[in-house]
């Protein structure tokens, strides 16, 4: 027999002499165990009673357990058909605290609470040393990462008689590394500044603002997202073969400076070459879908060009019940040249049908209010402008702080959907009721009601009574903007008022007014209105004595003239996309009242209104405003001197007195004039306080004034302020504040620099 055969007879049978050992397992032994139980022990090894077991299976049952790393010592024997399991578990944290760092450098208490969620080192935890070591290594990346070069990490563990083990870990962070110089070198189409401003780190600002920007404190994150800044923005103006030829990133011996330098090459522009388009065309021409693409050929390639035209060519698509279209753009490269072709591919799904239309949140506001400001409706091919547009309306409306919307398919099928639709209400009225008292004003009991959602039925109610020294008055208004099933709305109301002018800055009068309001409108368009109102009133003025016997106004004072008979035909068309915090769109509102011979007064009186907003980012938003007002009397009568207009204050030039724009009276009060106008410029911006979502700030500038008359109007009628203004929508109701400083004032104006009011946006 050869030797190789006699080693082969030998395993044979030393490993039938194994399986002659093998026995069932009739029980499991399981010794040395404090904190971990013995359904975990058994849950980890790979036998239970009953199983086969010889000794040879103890090196599996081992490296089993050491797997959880809850034990630092593991033996195992069977004897008797026991199979015995002795252990030494590892010992539980019973503290781990971070010693000498600074918070907010690079950590903080919540950091340091996820980092040792994450890697199970927190209090009770099983303890070993490959996780502590696998920390600290963390800890000192993101050190390195935010520029500290020079950080000490040591640890000092403590263990006490009942296997707790305390850690302690000291960081010694020194001086975080800081930019002393960056150049980018081989560009031509960018300059270097501009290619610097990518990059949220650099060489440090003027001393003071580097001093809360932090400019020069190196990162490695934010240095790499600079780097794709730069390279997006390259491939997005057609320079695909860019290329950063080298990073050199140099620390200083001492570890406390660095200077970088970048090299790049740009490589040459790119242009649209030819553009096909394939896939589901329907009857579209490849003609009109290029003209829709707007990327022309021969062009340079412009990525936000070519996803704007992309996203027009969906929008085709998708307004005509193709909801779910695919398009997808493979841009090739030409051979022997720097062009481009571009394959658009069309996959249109399958039509799709509007199922239902869900709405959830609106617990006080009707269904049917929110529904007819729908576009398209439930059966309807579905939509995406008109979708879209329905979305606007729902938020112009004004009854809701937020609305969600999301379109899902209808169950199992394919060709149907439904519109979710989640809003949130706001306050849309206010009732009050109360006594209070004010130096202008004296002593004033008030009580009305003013619900722009009345039961939540869409309709408009407000009635309200105040009686204060300036003003008395009784007023109640009910507006239906949707009267007819052709959305006509219909208005009606009474009011009696008596004003007292010498306690409102303006002068020594006393009015007495009663008249009736009828109101009829027709909607244009899905966002613009025509509507005509009608004023039947009575007005009685008594001027006081100094007021009319002074020649401030003694021939109307002295006048006979009490009836107003009036008729305001009005414009408006509004396209913002929210009522409380628009970010675009524009609003205008347009009026011309003819107070008529039929009364005793006759004048014309012209108001224009606009308002654009523009998003300039995700969170800036720019608004302009501008406003005039004309007003005139005709047939030989003066323009009533109690309709002329007024400026300042909140709603006119911020930084100037409600009120004292304009001409005065020998006495100081403002005179009012027959022209105004308004223009204003603002940034907006969401300002995060808490978890509140419904802060704004802005930064404006005002000009405005008021003029006696159109051919008196002159530069010196202009006033100019700026400041900051913030605004709060709250439970009970918007609340505006701002701090203003005249740029351009004129000796006798009356300034404010604070204003507070409820019931402003901006």
């Amino acid at each position: 027999m050869s030797f190789d055969r006699k080693i082969f007879v030998l395993l044979i049978i030393f490993f039938a002499s194994l399986s002659s050992l093998a026995e069932k397992i009739s029980s499991i032994n399981i010794t040395g165990i404090d904190k971990i139980s013995r359904g975990t022990v058994l849950n980890y090894i790979p036998y239970e009673i009953g199983d086969t077991f010889d000794p040879t299976s103890s090196g599996e049952v081992i490296r089993s357990l050491y797997k959880t790393n809850f034990f630092k010592d593991i033996s195992v024997s069977f004897n008797d058909s026991v199979l015995n399991i002795s252990l030494l578990e590892n010992p539980s944290i019973k503290y781990l605290e971070f010693k000498n760092y600074s918070d907010g450098n690079v950590l903080s208490q919540e950091l340091i609470e996820k980092i040792l969620k994450n890697n199970n080192l927190e209090v009770g935890d099983i303890y070993n040393d490959k996780t502590l070591d696998s920390l600290i290594k963390e800890i000192n990346g993101l050190y390195i990462n935010n520029g500290y070069y020079n950080t000490d990490i040591s640890k000092k563990i403590d263990l006490d008689s009942q296997n707790r083990i305390g850690i302690e870990i000291f960081i010694e962070e020194n001086n975080v590394a800081l930019i002393k110089e960056f150049k980018i070198s081989g560009s031509k189409v960018f300059d270097q500044d501009a290619l610097l401003e990518l990059f949220d780190i650099g060489e440090p600002d003027f001393f003071l603002i580097n001093y809360f920007t932090e400019k020069d404190r190196y990162n490695q994150s934010v240095f790499n997202a600079g780097i794709e800044k730069m390279r997006s923005l390259y491939i997005a103006n057609g320079y695909l073969d860019f290329k950063i030829i080298s990073q050199n990133i140099k620390i200083s011996d001492n570890k406390e400076k660095i200077t970088i330098n970048l090299s790049v090459s740009e490589g040459e522009q790119y242009k649209f070459g030819s553009i096909i388009f394939d896939g589901d065309l329907l009857d579209f021409s490849q003609e009109f879908l290029i003209k829709k693409l707007d990327v022309q050929s021969s062009k340079f390639f412009d990525r936000e060009k070519l996803i704007k035209g992309v996203k027009a060519v969906e929008k085709i698509y998708s307004n005509l019940g193709y909801a779910f279209v695919k398009i997808n753009t493979i841009l090739d490269k030409v051979p022997n040249s720097y062009e481009l072709q571009a394959t658009v591919t069309i996959d249109t799904d399958s039509r799709i049908y509007v199922d239902r239309i869900i709405i959830n949140g609106n617990n006080r506001t009707q269904d049917n209010v929110i529904r007819r400001e729908f576009l398209i409706n439930e059966g309807q091919v579905f939509s995406d402008s008109l979708y879209q547009e329905s979305i606007k309306r729902i938020r112009r409306i004004g009854y809701f702080s937020d609305v969600k919307s999301d379109i899902v398919r209808s169950g199992d099928n394919s060709d149907k959907v439904n519109i979710l639709i989640n809003v949130t209400e706001t306050k849309t009225g206010e009732f009050s009721v109360g006594l209070s008292h004010s130096n202008s004003t004296g002593a004033s009991f008030n009580t009305g009601i003013q619900e722009k959602n009345f039961l939540g039925t869409g309709n408009t109610l407000n009635a309200k009574f105040n009686n204060s020294k300036a003003v008395e008055e009784l007023s109640v208004y009910f507006l239906d903007p949707h009267f007819n099933t052709e959305e006509h709305s219909i208005s009606y109301g009474f009011y009696t008022k008596k004003l007292d002018a010498a306690n409102l800055d303006i002068s020594s009068y006393i009015l007495n007014e009663n008249g009736l309001i009828f109101g009829y409108g027709i909607p244009l368009t899905e966002s613009s209105d025509l509507r005509m109102e009608s004023n039947i009133s009575s007005i009685d003025i008594k001027c006081g004595l100094i007021f009319s016997s002074s020649a401030y106004e003694s021939s109307q004072c002295s006048s006979s003239d009490s009836n107003e008979v009036a008729v305001t035909l009005s414009y408006d068309k509004n396209t913002l996309n929210d009522f409380n915090f628009p970010t675009e769109g524009t609003k205008k509102d347009y009026s011309l009242k003819f107070a008529s011979p039929l009364g005793d007064f006759q004048y014309l009186s012209a108001e224009a209104s606009t308002k654009d907003y523009f998003p300039i980012s995700s969170s800036l938003t720019y608004k302009l405003q501008n406003k005039i007002g004309f007003a005139s009397g005709f047939g030989n009568k003066e323009l009533p001197f109690f309709k002329r207009f007024y400026g300042g204050g909140n709603s006119s030039v911020r930084g100037f007195s409600f009120n004292s724009l304009g001409e005065k009276y020998p006495d100081g009060k403002s005179k009012g004039g027959e022209v105004n106008f308004l223009s204003s410029s603002s940034i907006i911006s969401p300002l995060k306080i808490s978890n509140t979502e419904n802060l704004r700030i802005a930064g404006f500038i005002d000009s405005g004034g008021v003029s006696n008359k159109m051919e008196n109007l002159s530069m010196s009628d202009i006033r100019v302020s700026t400041g900051v203004a913030i605004n709060w929508l709250t439970p009970i109701g918007p609340i505006g504040i701002h701090l203003a400083k005249p740029l351009l004032k004129k000796s006798g104006d009356v300034t404010e620099t604070f204003a507070f009011s409820i019931g402003s946006t901006f």
